[in-house]
């Protein structure tokens, strides 16, 4: 291996839906967030080559890699093949019984030799709190516990490993056909370990969850209701969104990662780690498409219990257990994915007004209620403060949904949003026969319906445009006949896609907004959300060649696990940005329901970019 981080695309991804990690296809886990996706690293390579910490397993000397998850789970297995054999490593966070009061989240890796004789290497180095705690490590029993801080691991395996200093673990061996060797990595508080409370598993406890966690998955994911265009990728981006799903709260996380680059050594790094009112909206919306209806009301929930009930708490985005302070800071000691500065954990944006949080909620109840699930007391209550508050704020400026760290401005999917919330407030009234300020939503609805086609339409072009008063061309502006502002086939959208493609495509994919929209330096990369939005809108305004296209290249981007970053890099041919993006996913299959829809023969798209082996 090199001195610095692999491509993205060269990563795999694990969940249980708690914690998350990535693991390269040299079989190290550069990457790896216990208990939860959002706290601090164990394992942080991925941010500093030097300083983050890893843990790999993989031949000694020079071997070819392949990879896959095994049956439609989060379960990775790599073959490795050398000159003397073949081995096997299966890695994956097992899904665990949290009723049990000694179930950690943890790690396991089960390495088995399959043909001739192969020598091994492993190297554990755990780097606590983004890489600035060197933990120490010390032999308990048969195993080793890591402590520093208010981290801990309990390090322990079938494997020889020995401590050359007090901050890392280092064996070689031998595994020849049939073998197997076992690794667990649990993690648990510092005095929890140092009293030796948490016990290590043993190679049957291992095997026992291997089982359970693939059956765990495969009873998720039978119950999805598949079109059959391109059910695989689906399949795979389904996956994803439920593994960036927070299972005791029900929040969802836009992505695993922070700080991984939007273009090469550049500025726009962001923490994802966290559940975006936004993100979510349309990842429930994807998979209740797919039948998981399960997962919109757990996040609906979610939504009611962070904001006390109330319209007034609401802010958008919380952490994943529902907390609401999520000040952004920099850690100034790491140099960065690929020397990308600054890495920031925590996320500003948390203090924005983003007013399509309004309509992303009133539509959500709205979706529910479709499905006979009518609000009770309660959340009616909720509903109508929403409404009546975008009421009072949508002929303010805001953010924007791509969250504009400069000035406000009066963004039209912010407006369109806002229309959204009272469409969809009396629609709900009217079916439920719930109270409610009919005339003065019905007033707001018309007003913003008005302020859009005026001010926010371009007469010369005949163009919906990013903002009032500031015409140029936003791939949010695809979202419009997908919430129903406007019809399919409205000359105006149909203009409005055409001078999108003009004037941000790249490649055949989309870049979301003109390169300076956001006042930050560089140039970022083609966002894969909005090429599958692109997709969606030319499927449904029954271009469907033009569609296919457009989906096909958004699709080739995925690596060979079929995993999505945020963005793609046309010129370097690279993934960019935070990975897995769960915006990127839940796009795919919003575009492929729909293009299922006007096509009955199954479709592959093109192989993606990443080969499935390398030489190393």
């Amino acid at each position: 291996m090199t001195n610095v981080p692999p491509p993205i695309a060269d990563y795999a991804y694990l969940s249980d839906c708690h914690g998350s990690a990535l693991v390269s296809r040299h079989g190290s886990i550069d990457w790896c967030c216990l208990p939860r996706i959002d706290a601090a690293p164990c394992f942080a390579r991925l941010l500093d080559w030097q300083q983050g910490g890893y843990c790999q397993v993989s031949p000694a000397t020079s071997y070819r890699s392949s990879r896959r998850y095994l049956d439609g789970s989060l379960v990775l297995e790599t073959t490795f093949v050398t000159a003397e054999g073949e081995v096997r490593v299966l890695d994956f966070l097992p899904i665990g019984d949290d009723e049990d009061a000694g179930f950690c989240r943890q790690v396991l890796r089960r390495i088995e030799g399959l043909q001739g004789t192969v020598n091994l290497s492993i190297d554990i180095v755990p780097r606590f709190d983004y890489g600035a705690i060197r933990p120490w490590i010390r032999r308990r029993g048969g195993s080793f516990i890591a402590v520093g801080g208010s981290d801990g691991l309990l390090i322990n395996g079938s494997l020889p490993l020995q401590t050359p200093d007090r901050h890392g673990l280092h064996g070689s061996w031998k595994i020849s056909s049939g073998e197997y060797q076992y690794l667990a990595l649990y993690h648990a508080r510092p005095e929890v370990l140092d009293d030796g409370v948490v016990t290590a598993p043993d190679a049957d406890l291992i095997e026992s969850r291997l089982a359970a966690t693939v059956a765990w998955w495969q009873r998720w994911s039978d119950r999805a209701s598949l079109a059959c265009f391109d059910i695989d990728l689906v399949r795979r981006s389904a996956t994803v969104l439920k593994g960036l799903t927070n299972a005791p709260t029900g929040a969802i996380a836009a992505a695993a990662t922070t700080s991984l680059p939007e273009a090469p050594a550049g500025e726009r790094n962001w923490d994802y780690r966290f559940s975006w009112i936004r993100d979510s909206y349309f990842t429930v919306r994807s998979l209740a498409e797919l039948g998981f209806e399960t997962e919109a009301d757990s996040f609906r929930r979610f939504i009611e219990r962070s904001t006390a009930g109330s319209s007034e708490e609401l802010q958008i985005l919380f952490g994943v257990g529902g907390e609401r302070r999520l000040h952004e800071y920099t850690i100034d000691e790491l140099e960065g994915y690929r020397h990308a500065r600054p890495v920031r954990v925590g996320n500003a944006a948390e203090a924005q007004r983003q007013l399509d949080v309004y309509g992303e909620l009133l539509d959500l109840a709205w979706l529910w209620h479709g499905r006979g699930k009518t609000p009770d007391d309660d959340y009616w209550e909720f509903l109508v403060e929403l409404v009546d508050d975008a009421v009072e704020l949508w002929k303010e400026p805001d953010q924007g949904m791509w969250e504009m760290r400069g000035a406000p401005r009066h963004f039209v999917l912010s407006k369109a949003m806002c229309w959204l919330a009272f469409d969809r407030g009396l629609r709900l009234a009217h079916e439920t026969g719930r109270n409610a300020p009919v005339k003065r939503w019905e007033k707001a609805r018309s007003a913003v319906r008005e302020a859009i086609e005026t001010k926010g339409y371009d007469h010369y072009r005949g163009v919906f445009i990013q903002a009032f008063e500031h015409p140029v061309m936003d791939a949010s502006l695809l979202l419009l006949p997908i919430i129903g502002f406007v019809e399919d086939d409205d000359p105006r959208m149909v203009r409005t896609v055409d001078a999108i493609c003009a004037d941000l495509g790249e490649g055949g994919l989309l870049r979301r907004y003109a390169a300076d929209a956001d006042g930050l330096p560089g140039r970022e990369g083609t966002f894969l959300a909005c090429s599958f939005w692109l997709a969606e809108c030319l499927g449904r305004q029954g271009r469907m060649e033009e569609a296919r296209g457009v989906y096909q290249r958004a699709a080739a981007t995925a690596n060979d696990l079929g995993l999505l970053a945020e963005e793609y890099d046309i010129t370097g041919e690279r993934m960019m940005g935070n990975f897995p993006q769960g915006l990127s996913h839940l796009s795919q299959i919003a575009a492929a329901v729909v293009l299922a829809k006007g096509d009955t023969s199954c479709f592959t798209p093109s192989t993606p970019g990443t080969d499935a082996k390398q030489d190393t």
